[in-house]
Parts: C-alpha cells; structure tokens; sequence
C-alpha cells in the first residue's frame, strides 16, 4: 500500500499545474509588490501615516484571515469554481487599485485583492491534490507550488521597480489581469472539479470567530514587531486567543466543521503544520533583517538591493529537487530533518556577518538557509497534503497556509524584537554625550541615517559606523536564534514525523472522490 503508485498525471494535468502557479505567482507577489510604489502612492493620494500601513498591511492581513474560511468553503462548493471567483474578484480589485482615487479607497480595494487572494491560494493547493495521486509526480508538483509562492514574494519589489522605472504606480496592479483572464480561460477545461455534497451547510458562525481569532492575533503580533509591546497588541492577542478556543469549542460539535480537528492532531498532518511554521518564523524574521543589510549597511538602492536579493534563489533551485528526490530513497522525516539543519548552518554562517563583509559572504549564508528551508517546507507541504482526505484538501491546505501566515508574525516579531534590543543596548553604550536626537540614533539604523545627514562630518560617520556595527551585531544574535529554532525544527522531524514517508502521501483517493472527479471531466 506504502508503494503503489496512483493512476500518473500526463501532459493536460502538467499544463494545469502551469495554469494555476500564475494566480500563486502573483498573489504572493501582491505582499511586498508596493514596497516601491508607496512613495509615488503617496504623493498622488496624499494618505496619513496611519492609511499608508494599511495600504500596505490591508492585503495581508485580510489573506491570512480567511484563508480557513476559503478552504471550507472551497470544499462544499467545488475548489475549482472558487478559483474562478477568486480570480474574477482578483482582477477586478486589481484594476480597482490601478485607478483608485483615495487612500480609503485604496484601502478598501486592497481588502478585496486579500479576499481574492485567500480564495485562490488554498484552491491552488488543494487542486495538486485532484490533479496528482502518483506520489512522486504530487512531490514534484508541490516542489513547483513551494518555490512558485516563495519566488513570487522575493519577486514583488523587484517587478515593482522594473515597472515604475517606465509606468505610474497603478501599473503594478494591472500585471495581474493577462494571468487572470488566462486563468479564466483555460482553468474549465483543464482543471476537473473536485466538489462534495458530503461535508454540511457552511457554517458562517465559525467563519466569522476563524477570521476574528486570525486577525487579531496577526495584527497584534504585527503591531508588536513594530513598535515593541503597547497594550493594544496584547490585547488584540489575548481577544484573537480567546476567539479562537470559542471557535475550537465550536467545531468540536458540530458534525461537519470547517477544520477537521482530528487531522490535525495526526502525526502525518499537525506535525507538518508545525514544522512549516518554525520555517516562516526563520524566513520571515531573518528576511527584513536581510533587506536592511542590503540598503541601509551595504548602501544599495531599493532596487538594487531587491535585484540582489533574488540570488539566495540559486539555493532553493539546487536544495528543492534534491530535497525531493532524496525521500524517494530514504524517509521523509530524515531529509525534512537534514533541511532545517542545513538552514541552521546558514544562519550560523550569518552570525560571521559584519558591516565590512564582502556582498558575496551575505548572498552565500542566505542561499544556504533559504535552501534549506524550502526544501523542508516542501517535504511538510506535500506530507500534510497527503495526509488529508481528498474531499477535505482545501481546508486542510488552508490550515497549512495560516500555519505560514502565523509563523511569519511570529518570525518578524520575536528575531525583529531580538535584533532591536541588541543594536538599541549598543548605541546606547557608543553614543557622543549631547548627541541631538539620540532617541532617534538608538531606535533604528534608519533614525540614525536620518539624523546622521544633519550632523558635521565626522560625528556623522562615528554615529553611522557605529550603527552599521550594531544593527549587524543584532543581525547575528538573531541569526543564533532563528539557527536554534531550525536545529530544534530538525530534531522534531527526525524525531515526530518518522516513519510517514510515502503512507500519508500515497493515500489513494477515496472511490467517491474519484467517481465525482469523473463526472466533472
């Protein structure tokens, strides 16, 4: 049972898999693609301090919320007509924001282009499920999804630079629409239709605590990366906290629930969930740190800097498929195991790093971790997967998503807030007496940038040098601790996750799952 392979995918399914890594591209393009047009947004639409963070943190936190709510409801109505919605939302929003007028209609159509995202992401996933059941092709495929979504958010700032270079800023949003309306087209008859009428009414009751819990909880973490702790955010933690057992308790009683509780209590399914969770809280956490470098050490533009940025990618070209071919060979847990470990070395060898070191010894250190990091994600992607029954793959690759989603604020929370204190306690100790502004110089290496330029010139390179030492210094005590977490992600995979390799991913599909993929063909 372990080894029988499933009926394999030929060229239609293969051309499918293309079909829908183009919304995937882009909608985790979507991230960190306004990164270089908000100072053109800015000037055009003239919003407050506090409407501009939303216009860049309204898409993501309205993805990460629903993507529960999405993946049920892709699996009672047919995950293949959800992301024909999604699509049909995603596009219109996008040339929605290409021409919005305001900031609160900016806003408000960011929140759509989330809502569209959520609707597509999930879907994506989940439909890798239909379209593969040999167990080596679905690796391969979900190989291609992981490195698709993680490409995508790298890819953001550089395709914005690109475009504002030559187009105004709406431009941005208007690359969305030729993938969309391609997705329109060719997605009926390439993709088969995976609904059930097994699972039970939508419960809106749960949908709306799924989405409170997620968002509070991702907006106080947020809030707390960025400013330290405030009350608000601990509140907002606590209230997403509590909304969130009232939804468990919830769904412990119902007969059909939105999450399949028992899922992810099985090795095969929560162990993945967590294993790709502690890989965000490193990718995310250690990536801002990795951009400042960039810019603010290292002195290069934002697009330059974003050009660069995508060379860590040469690591997960290499460490993905060999990732995958080797748990055809030897157990999943091991090679999963091997990834985290080769991350931690990655990020050990970011610890070295110092405002002098040469460009290429940064590019190295990241492309081994990313390397690794994607590699064991992709294991967990495919494991968790497979472990979920067909009819429920959507919110089974929900849960996996907001698993990412909540690993991330965790990452740039805890390694930002790391890294801020280390370089805070430094300035403190290498500031002038008299400085102006020396609030300002021990905050951030922005502040001390900004207040660098005012001063005479040899103060303001004392004042610069030192900052680049002590933001580099913070760099690498949080590098020890993402390295840490990795090594402790490798020991519980060996550890828990033994011993799946092939039973979850190999699950053939249940006789009524396959009797409705035919009918929908």
């Amino acid at each position: 049972m372990e080894n029988t392979p499933g009926p394999r995918a030929g060229r239609k399914e293969w051309t499918a898999l293309a079909v829908l890594m183009l919304p995937l591209l882009l909608v985790s393009m979507d991230v960190s693609v306004l990164y270089f047009a908000i100072p053109f947004v800015s000037q055009d639409l003239e919003p407050s301090a506090t409407q501009q963070l939303w216009i860049l943190d309204m898409y993501g936190f309205v993805l990460a919320g629903l993507l529960i709510v999405m993946g049920s409801l892709g699996d009672r109505i047919g995950r293949r007509r959800l992301v024909l919605a999604g699509a049909v939302v995603f596009g219109a929003a996008s040339v929605a924001a290409a021409y919005a007028h305001s900031a609160e209609v900016l806003i408000a159509v960011r929140a759509l282009l989330g809502l569209g995202g959520a609707a597509l992401m999930p879907s994506t996933l989940a439909l890798i499920r239909s379209l593969f059941h040999d167990a080596k092709q679905r690796g391969k495929a979900v190989t291609i999804w992981t490195g698709v979504m993680t490409t995508g958010i790298s890819l953001g700032p550089v395709v914005s630079g690109l475009l504002l270079e030559h187009f105004w800023w709406g431009s941005v949003f208007l690359i969305n629409l030729p993938a969309m309306v391609l997705l329109l087209v060719l997605v009926p008859f390439l993709v088969p239709e995976t609904a059930t009428t097994a699972r039970g009414r939508f419960d809106l009751s749960g949908a709306v605590l799924s989405l409170g819990a997620l968002l509070a909880v991702i907006y106080g973490i947020k809030e707390w990366a960025r400013h330290g702790y405030e009350p608000l955010p601990a509140i907002c933690v606590a209230v997403g906290l509590a909304l969130g057992a009232v939804f468990v308790r919830r769904e412990r009683r119902l007969a059909h629930p939105m999450i399949d509780l028992a899922l992810i209590g099985r090795r095969a399914f929560g162990g993945p969930v967590l294993a790709n969770l502690l890989a965000m809280f490193a990718t995310v956490g250690m990536a801002v740190f990795f951009t400042q470098y960039l810019q603010s050490v290292l002195g290069q533009s934002p697009l330059t800097a974003a050009l660069w940025s995508l060379v860590p990618a040469a690591g997960v070209a290499l460490m993905a498929p060999t990732g995958a071919a080797l748990a055809q060979r030897i157990d999943r847990a091991h090679v999963m195991g091997g990834g985290f470990l080769v991350a931690a070395c990655g990020f050990l060898w970011m610890t070295q790093l110092r405002a002098d070191s040469p460009l290429w010894f940064a590019l190295v250190g990241a492309a081994v971790y990313a390397g690794g990091l994607v590699a064991a994600m992709t294991l967990a992607n495919e494991l968790a997967l497979g472990a979920a029954p067909p009819e429920g793959a959507g919110s089974a690759a929900a849960v996996l998503e907001s698993g990412q989603e909540l690993g991330g604020a965790l990452g740039m929370a805890v390694l930002g807030s790391v890294g801020a204190a280390v370089y805070s306690r430094d300035m403190a100790d290498a500031l002038p007496a008299g400085l102006p502004h020396a609030d300002a110089v021990r905050e951030t290496l922005g502040g001390a940038a900004a207040v660098a330029g005012e001063l005479p010139a040899a103060t303001a390179d004392a004042v610069l040098t030192a900052a680049r030492d002590a933001f580099t210094h913070g760099l690498g005590v949080a590098a020890v601790g993402a390295a840490a977490v990795m090594a402790g992600a490798g020991v519980f995979s060996i550890g828990f996750l033994r011993g799946l390799s092939g039973r979850a991913s190999s699950a053939p599909s249940s006789p009524d799952d396959s009797r409705r993929t035919a009918s929908a063909r």
